[in-house]
């Protein structure tokens, strides 16, 4: 199973099982990781799961959906490497995928 590391605003890490086919929020969200809400419930409506992918990582996700790029738009402090974790598969490819938590959604 793949092993996610959410690093919270503050520094604290969570580093999670995750099973395949899920993604990076509803990963978080089922194991109560905090500072990703996912208002939507990840239909990539609301830019509440918004995170930070570390650099290393943004070559192996596939590129951003304009639906995705236009829900960034409405996030707060996004950055080149900003992204919704309710669009980021969890793959086997994945494991090892640290992502950063905004201090607010």
């Amino acid at each position: 199973m793949p092993q996610i590391t959410y690093v919270e605003h503050d520094g604290k890490q969570h580093t999670l099982d995750v099973s395949s086919g899920l993604t990076v929020m509803e990963g978080a969200v089922k194991n109560g990781v905090p500072g990703i809400d996912a208002d939507c419930g990840g239909a990539c409506a609301c830019a509440t799961c918004h995170v930070y992918v570390d650099a290393p990582w943004l070559e192996v996700l596939p590129p951003k959906s304009p639906i995705e790029e236009q829900m960034l738009e409405c996030a707060n402090n996004t950055a080149s490497n900003s992204r919704l974790s309710c669009q980021i598969k969890v793959t086997v490819a994945l494991d090892g995928l640290r992502v950063s938590l905004p201090e607010s959604q």
